[in-house]
């Protein structure tokens, strides 16, 4: 009789521990995988952007500068590649953008009379970036590389008009917000200063016309990660 008692204690014992074990497996937390930054991405975005517009006629004096101010959208394509190492993420990036900023003023002393403008069509830029995880899906970043761009000088008046159009080369800095919202989809929010140099557009009798083109853009995007 007392060797059945301690057979059963000894069942019920073996029982209760195997118990506690299957407990410990059914409570034991769910390990979530970290999100890694590593790969090639593509994406669209959207924005608007403006500056100065600068406008001068060398030898005639500093009276015969004109500055518009420029606004307009834009919105394009993004292709780049990430590579993270602990919490830095590096990489490179290009785009190519539509655009439709211009900056247009009167060109004389009197509203009505020929216009002077410049504008913007589509622009692209070839980046480094760099940043750093503020936690594993959010990333703070710098940006600044070559910039490449179109632009379209004109006068005119409500009869007849000229223009020229110049391909112009310059740079961009800028710096930005991205957060991986799934494994595959991130949204961006980025600043850019981009300048497109000054180019010499009007020449004739010795009187000549440069202009400089350089603006601000912010632009929202979202990527797909391969």
């Amino acid at each position: 009789m007392f060797s059945k008692r301690i057979a059963v204690l000894a069942a019920f014992s073996t029982l209760l521990s195997t118990g506690a074990f299957a407990a410990d497996i059914v409570s034991a937390p769910e390990v979530i995988p970290v999100f890694n930054w590593t790969g090639t991405y593509i994406g669209l975005n959207a924005g608007f952007g403006g500056g100065k517009f600068k406008h001068e006629m060398p030898g005639v004096g500093p009276a015969m500068s004109f500055n518009p101010s420029s606004n307009g959208f834009v919105g394009g394509v993004q292709v780049g590649y990430n590579y993270q190492i602990d919490q830095w993420v590096v990489g490179a990036e290009a785009d190519f953008q539509g655009a439709s900023i211009k900056g247009e003023t009167d060109l004389g002393f009197f509203v009505g009379g020929p216009k002077l403008g410049t504008k913007l069509d589509w622009y692209g830029t070839v980046r480094a970036r760099a940043g750093v995880l503020a936690t594993d899906r959010l990333l703070v970043y710098a940006t600044g590389g070559l910039a490449y761009g179109h632009t379209k000088t004109y006068i005119e008046d409500a009869v007849q008009g000229m223009s020229v159009s110049k391909t112009k080369a310059g740079w961009t800095v800028g710096a930005g917000v991205e957060y991986a919202v799934t494994d595959h989809v991130s949204l961006k929010t980025e600043y850019a200063y981009t300048d497109l140099g000054k180019a010499r557009v009007f020449e004739q009798g010795g009187f000549g016309l440069d202009r400089k083109v350089n603006f601000h853009t912010v632009k929202f995007g979202i990527n797909y990660k391969f």
